[in-house]
């Protein structure tokens, strides 16, 4: 018996659209356990406590590549990630998935190996690298390819999600955005992605409400969501550093000084008085990414 923890993520991070990510600590665990036979699926909501479970339809695609027929299986989880609010749920589930099943099937994946299946099942892999590795990650595909880079960061900001009480899904998010994009914007993107990266590797946040500025997703996707620039706007007022549309949507990231102990208040306060009823939650950096418990003993022992 073994426990999968997944962290959140929060992927694009404004400008770095479909590249950048960071793991959060919010996570969905998952107890995977090789039984006698038949499938076993619980502790999601009621629609996916079923065969069309994506962590299982992951692990049945990961069998499938290894090469191995489980007897029976049991998958029981507890969700911290909300669905479809842009905090990697999906990449969360995937990735879990692919590791319960190399875990049952005695471990013959590498890590990158982990990455690779689970990005293929994803399609991008701005969520599920960091979601695996931990901390600030760029990554790409090439081709049939997926390569990534973890980055460190300088100590000194936290994260503030402010998380609606509606779903948006990626496709809806995906298909607000245009075919094509003029040289301009393109420029205006680069030039903050690398602002960005240096940014947040040196500390120098005072620029991050540059850094952050996007024309590639953001403009379209928050049209989809009501109060955005409003809330937007009052986050900077308030004190954040930088504020962003966290992956597709719709939750909105603040990010904050490491010892900021009245944003969050006061942003509470002012949803409040707003009747925004969003759930806002204060979130730390993960920096280890996926972590794997086994069961010796009846105890739970980490092992990565």
């Amino acid at each position: 018996m073994y426990e999968v923890k997944i962290p959140a993520t929060s992927a694009n991070l404004g400008p770095g659209f479909d590249a950048l990510g960071i793991a959060l600590d919010l996570y969905n665990s998952y107890i995977f356990e090789e039984i006698d036979g038949g499938i076993e699926i619980s502790g999601f909501e009621e629609d996916f406590n079923s065969l069309e479970n994506l962590v299982y339809k992951s692990m049945l695609e990961t069998f499938e590549i290894i090469g191995y027929q489980p007897r029976g299986v049991r998958i029981v989880a507890e969700c911290q990630i909300p669905m479809s609010r842009g905090l990697g749920s999906s990449a969360a589930c995937i990735l879990g998935g692919v590791i319960g099943a190399n875990l049952l099937a005695g471990k013959p994946l590498s890590k990158d190996e982990i990455f690779r299946i689970a990005t293929n099942i994803e399609g991008h892999p701005d969520n599920i690298a960091p979601a695996l590795f931990g901390g600030f990650v760029t990554s790409i595909m090439e081709g049939d390819e997926v390569y990534y880079n973890k980055i460190d960061l300088v100590n000194g900001i936290k994260f503030v999600a402010l998380i609606p009480d509606f779903t948006l899904s990626t496709k809806a998010a995906r298909e607000v955005l245009p075919k094509s994009i003029s040289y301009e914007d393109g420029v205006f993107n680069v030039g903050r992605v690398a602002l960005l990266i240096s940014t947040l590797q040196n500390g120098r946040y005072d620029l991050l409400n540059y850094a952050l500025k996007d024309r590639l997703h953001q403009p379209y996707r928050g049209k989809l969501i009501q109060g955005y620039e409003e809330i937007f706007s009052k986050c900077e007022k308030l004190g954040a550093l930088g504020v962003y549309l966290s992956g597709a949507g719709p939750t909105i990231m603040a990010i904050v000084e490491k010892n900021n102990n009245t944003f969050f208040r006061k942003i509470s306060n002012y949803m409040k008085l707003k009747k925004f009823n969003w759930n806002i939650i204060e979130l730390s950096l993960n920096l280890s990414g996926a972590l794997i418990n086994k069961m010796v003993n009846s105890r739970m022992i980490n092992i990565v």
